[in-house]
């Protein structure tokens, strides 16, 4: 199983920018899809995540800015974040977690919101 992280760029703060995480195939159990991100010389954190139910849940720092949601018939979940601002530049990482299994990560991919 592969995850491909993608929609991230370059933007101005306030502005708006939308990540897709794509899962290659279909699998089972997957019960919590997440987004962590990286900033530089700083260890990896949450963002949010939904789980199987469908609730959400976010990092204090993003609640009101960001949404997680999901496709489950795409194997896809976006994370649509808004009113960016420099310290959310990082790179971001799509993860899903499954029952009995590790966790899944994406390659990433990079966020710059410039002041």
């Amino acid at each position: 199983v592969q995850l491909q992280a993608s929609g991230g760029g370059l933007v101005q703060a306030g502005e708006s920018l939308r990540l897709s995480c794509a899962v290659s195939r279909y699998i089972s159990g997957i019960h919590t899809r997440s987004w962590y991100r990286q900033a530089p010389e700083k260890e990896r954190e949450f963002v949010a995540r939904i789980v199987v139910n469908g609730q959400t849940d976010y990092a204090d720092s993003v609640k009101g800015r960001f949404t997680i949601s999901r496709d489950i018939r795409k194997n896809t979940f976006d994370l649509q974040m808004g009113s960016l601002m420099p310290e959310d530049t990082a790179v971001y990482y799509c993860r899903i977690d499954r029952a009995g299994s590790r966790p899944y990560w994406g390659q990433g991919t990079l966020v710059t919101v410039s002041s």
